[in-house]
C-alpha cells in the first residue's frame, strides 16, 4: 500500500472525461474560453458569496501569487513554523512578493496560537520604518501535520489579523478533506470566518493539475492578472484546468474523494493504534497520519512494499497519506505487515 502522498495517486475519471470534453475544436485562449467564464458564478454559487477566481496549476503559484496581491515588498507574513510556504516552496513566496518576509511560529498541533500571534504582531509595530511591517496571517487548512481550524479558530485568528490591519489568506491545498471532517460549509471556514484570499486546492484529491485563486473582495485581485502574467503561469489552454474545476464541483465529486481519503486515514490510524512501537502523533483530522516507529520498521516495510514518507527520519517519524482512489481491501494486509515490522 503506497501512502507516500496523494500526489502519487492518479486522476479521477471524471476529470479526465472533462478534460476529454473540452478537447474539441478551437477555443478562446488564455481564459478567454466560456468554461472559464463559467467560474467565477459557479464559485461565487458555491461559496455563497462574490469572488474573484483565477485558474492556477500548483499550490505553490496560489500561495506565492496569493501573497504577492496581499502583501508589499516590506511586509511580513505570520505563519506557523512547519506551513507549506516556509518548507516546500524555495522561497517562492519572497520572491514573487518581492522580498516579504515570513515570521514562522510554534503552535500546537500545527496551528498557530492566538495569544502569540497577537503579541508577535504588536510588537513589530512600535520600530515603524525599520522593521518589516505586519501584513498578513496565512493558515494551512489542512495543517501540515493533519489537524484543522474549525471555524471559530479561524474567525478568532482572523478577528485579530483584521483588527491589526492584517490581511489572511488560507492554503487550503487539502481543503476538501477539511470540510468533510468538520462538516462545514466552504464559506464556512473562509470568508465566514475572516479568510480574505483562499488557495483552492483540486490537485491533491483527484485532478490532474487544477488550483484555484480565489479572493472573496474581488477588488482585492485587482492586481492578479498581471501578477499571474508576469509570473509565468497565465496558462494559454486554460479550458483544460477549467474543466478540471467545474467537473470538482458537479455531483459533488470533491466530497465523495475527500470522504473516502478520510476513511482511509481513519481506519489505518485506528489500526495503528492497536500496535505496539507505534504511536500516532497527531489526531487524524484528515487524510494525512503521522506515527512514530521504531528502529528498522519503515525499511522493513519498504521491503515488504509498502510506501510512506519521511517526516522526521532522525526521530523515526512518518507520514502516510490516504489518497481518493487508496484500496480499501489493502488496509488489512498494511497493518498486518506494520505490527511483524514493528516487533509487535
Amino acid at each position: 500500500m503506497n501512502l507516500g502522498s496523494d500526489n502519487l495517486a492518479g486522476v479521477s475519471p471524471e476529470m479526465i472525461a472533462a478534460i476529454s470534453r473540452v478537447n474539441e475544436g478551437t477555443v478562446a485562449a488564455y481564459g478567454a474560453d466560456d468554461v472559464t467564464a463559467g467560474l467565477t458564478p459557479l464559485f461565487a454559487n458555491f461559496f455563497e458569496h462574490d469572488v474573484a477566481v483565477f485558474p492556477l496549476t500548483t499550490g505553490t503559484a496560489a500561495n506565492s501569487l496569493a501573497l504577492a496581491a496581499l502583501v508589499p515588498p516590506y511586509g511580513s507574513v505570520y505563519c506557523h513554523q512547519v506551513a507549506h510556504i516556509a518548507n516546500d516552496e524555495c522561497n517562492a513566496p519572497e520572491f514573487y512578493t518581492g522580498g516579504a518576509k515570513l515570521v514562522l511560529m510554534e503552535g500546537a498541533n500545527g496551528k498557530l496560537n492566538p495569544d502569540a500571534l497577537a503579541a508577535a504582531i504588536d510588537a513589530a509595530t512600535p520600530h515603524n520604518e525599520h522593521n518589516a511591517q505586519p501584513a498578513a496571517v496565512c493558515l494551512s487548512q489542512i495543517t501540515e501535520v493533519g489537524t484543522t481550524y474549525t471555524p471559530d479558530q479561524v474567525a478568532e485568528l482572523a478577528e485579530i489579523a483584521h483588527a491589526r490591519g492584517l490581511q489572511v489568506h488560507m492554503d487550503g491545498a487539502r481543503i476538501a478533506n477539511a470540510v468533510v471532517h468538520l462538516g462545514c460549509s466552504f464559506a464556512d471556514i473562509s470568508w465566514r470566518a475572516g479568510v480574505d484570499a483562499l488557495s483552492f486546492g483540486a490537485t491533491k484529491n483527484g485532478a490532474l493539475a487544477a488550483e484555484a485563486l480565489v479572493f472573496f473582495d474581488p477588488a482585492k485581485g485587482t492586481a492578479m492578472p498581471f501578477l499571474r502574467k508576469r509570473a509565468g503561469h497565465l496558462i494559454s489552454k486554460m479550458r483544460f484546468v477549467s474543466a478540471q474545476l467545474e467537473a470538482y464541483f458537479t455531483n459533488d465529486l470533491w466530497q465523495t474523494n475527500a470522504l473516502h481519503a478520510n476513511s482511509i486515514a481513519t481506519k489505518i490510524a485506528a489500526g495503528l493504534g492497536k500496535i505496539e512501537n507505534v504511536d500516532v502523533l497527531y489526531p487524524v483530522e484528515g487524510n494525512q497520519i503521522f506515527a512514530r516507529l521504531a528502529e528498522g520498521t519503515f525499511d522493513k516495510m519498504a521491503a515488504s512494499g509498502h510506501g510512506m514518507g519521511h517526516w522526521d527520519e532522525a526521530d523515526r517519524v512518518v507520514r502516510m497519506v490516504a489518497a481518493f482512489n487508496s484500496d480499501v481491501g489493502e488496509i488489512e494486509g498494511f497493518l498486518a505487515d506494520m505490527k511483524v515490522a514493528s516487533g509487535a
